[in-house]
């Protein structure tokens, strides 16, 4: 079975970017997300894929961009629907993949995942991509915290791990 794991940073409503960029650039952050997402799998959207830096995949990682349109991207797999997505992970089974956005791929695949990995910043900004609110669905339980942490720019933020209890 392939366990599936999502990884975000949301704002206080819950918005994860606007205009394809990031709502704040957490040096802590992008290093989590580093560390979690090396080494394995890592599932976007075509807009996603296209705002990471030069539009390169990112290396040391399988990177699988679900789109339905015909797309032709250095060093990725595309795949075209949900069920292709899991075919092409059957593939994959030694190691761990994570959801990494944008909006419309969170919301269709949060409720197959297993664990979410949500970095809370203490902040609302204009978003125009939203992600779910987990605190919201009673599937989803919060198993850990980090310490609220300060940026250097003053932002408040905070590492939490959920874990959906409909999956076992």
């Amino acid at each position: 079975m392939i366990l599936l794991n999502l990884i975000v940073a949301v704002d206080e409503n819950w918005g994860i970017g606007n205009k394809g960029e990031l709502l704040e650039r957490i040096s802590e952050d992008m290093k989590f997300f580093k560390e979690k997402t090396t080494n394995n799998i890592i599932v976007m959207g075509r807009v996603t894929f296209e705002s990471l830096p030069n539009q390169k995949a990112l290396p040391n990682r399988v990177n699988i961009v679900l789109s339905e349109s015909e797309q032709n991207f250095k060093d990725t797999i595309i795949v075209n629907s949900i069920d292709n997505l899991f075919s092409e992970l059957e593939k994959h089974t030694d190691k761990e993949v994570y959801i990494i956005g944008g909006a419309k791929i969170y919301n269709l695949l949060y409720k197959k995942c297993r664990k979410a990995y949500i970095t809370k910043i203490y902040n609302t900004y204009e978003s125009d991509a939203k992600m779910f609110n987990l605190d919201k669905d009673s599937n989803w339980e919060i198993i850990n915290k980090s310490e609220i942490k300060t940026n250097k720019n003053g932002v408040k933020f905070q590492f939490v791990e959920y874990n959906n209890k409909g999956i076992k």
